[in-house]
């Protein structure tokens, strides 16, 4: 068995934090050693400055860790960030300076031409690029990953899965995100109470590009974008947990209904540790996926895929639906080191 490495939490106090705490605990490759948060929180046991907001109560393991500063002198060998955007890109470049790996779930990095902007399964080719980041930065050691925007963790994968098959033209997508998707505490009540809220700031550009990086070709030593075009609308609805996305496509190739599927179904698992059974699960239910019914599907990590059909405008529709917090963010974060490490980078 392989050994365990220490890890890091950056932002630890926070909801994303919190559930990078849930998921590591009991992990056979991962050992919290150090939590950071902000100055508030600093110089208290993890029990104390958590205010801590998912279901049970904060795993012994780490309830006596004290909470250290923001800063690269932590006693671990891999850094997981889930700060806010507002202070990520300074911080996690001084982490990777000082020779940390660094997992990041914040947005600060997703687009830079050197930084590996992963879904394990879809592109894991790209980690080519930490090379390149190393020598352009001057990292040394230390390198920076992020995951994609919890809502793209939700269309991507089966947008992939007809990409790789079928050739994508062009989609529609319009996302219905779960109020987790704004931390804690999140939307107002009376905002969102009753009502379905058509706006979410900076949301509908990083839907429209990141999977076009994600999807792209590692060439050369870069990211080819993929040539297929998005157009999307982002809503925050009533839901605590669990990002829907209604997708219409058109495809480069003709394909029959029962191709699309099975090309969804025989998408490839890499079988890592926090990897599901199933990474595209397709429903038959003409009613789901449903949030609160499918969200927790492979432990959280798994996209359940349902409600795919020939469209009257373009070639096909599907409703796809992922875990924010856990495929399409801490989750996510987890399964990037473990191809790190499945790949001999860390």
């Amino acid at each position: 068995m392989s050994r365990k490495y220490r890890v890091g939490i950056l932002g630890a106090t926070g909801t994303v934090g919190q559930r990078f705490v849930q998921l590591l605990e009991g992990h056979p490759q991962f050992e919290i050693t150090a939590l950071a948060a902000s100055d508030r929180s600093a110089g208290k046991r993890f029990a104390e400055a958590c205010a801590w907001k998912l279901p049970g109560t904060i795993p012994r393991s780490v309830r006596d860790i004290v909470v250290q500063p923001i800063l690269p002198q932590l006693d671990c060998e891999i850094v997981f960030s889930s700060l806010p955007s507002s202070v990520a890109r300074e911080t996690e470049e001084a982490f990777a300076r000082a020779g940390y790996p660094v997992i990041s779930n914040s947005s600060s990095y997703r687009m830079d031409e050197d930084v590996p902007l992963l879904i394990p399964e879809i592109n894991h080719e790209h980690l080519g690029l930490i090379e390149t980041q190393r020598q352009k930065r001057g990292f040394g050691t230390g390198f920076i990953v992020t995951n994609p925007n919890c809502a793209v963790a939700s269309f991507a994968p089966p947008l992939a899965a007809l990409h790789n098959k079928f050739g994508v033209e062009s989609a529609i997508i319009t996302t219905m995100q779960a109020v987790s998707g704004a931390g804690y505490p999140g939307v107002p009540t009376l905002d969102i109470a009753d009502n379905v809220m058509p706006y979410i700031a900076g949301e509908e550009p990083k839907v429209e590009i990141e999977s076009q990086k994600i999807l792209g070709k590692f060439v050369d030593g870069v990211i080819v974008k993929a040539d297929f075009t998005v157009s999307a609308q982002c809503f925050r609805v009533n839901v605590i947990d669990g990002h829907t996305a209604s997708v219409r496509v058109n495809l480069k190739q003709n394909s029959t209904l029962e191709d699309i599927v099975e090309a969804m179904r025989a998408f490839p698992n890499l079988q890592l540790h926090s990897s599901p059974d199933a990474f595209i699960e397709v429903t038959d239910e003409p009613t789901r996926p449903q949030p609160r019914l499918d969200r927790d599907n492979g432990k959280g990590m798994t996209i359940t895929v349902g409600r795919i059909f020939p469209d009257n405008v373009f070639d096909y529709r599907f409703v796809a639906l992922s875990h924010n917090t856990v495929r399409g963010a801490a989750g996510s974060a987890i399964l990037n080191a473990e191809l790190l490490i499945d790949r001999r980078i860390i």
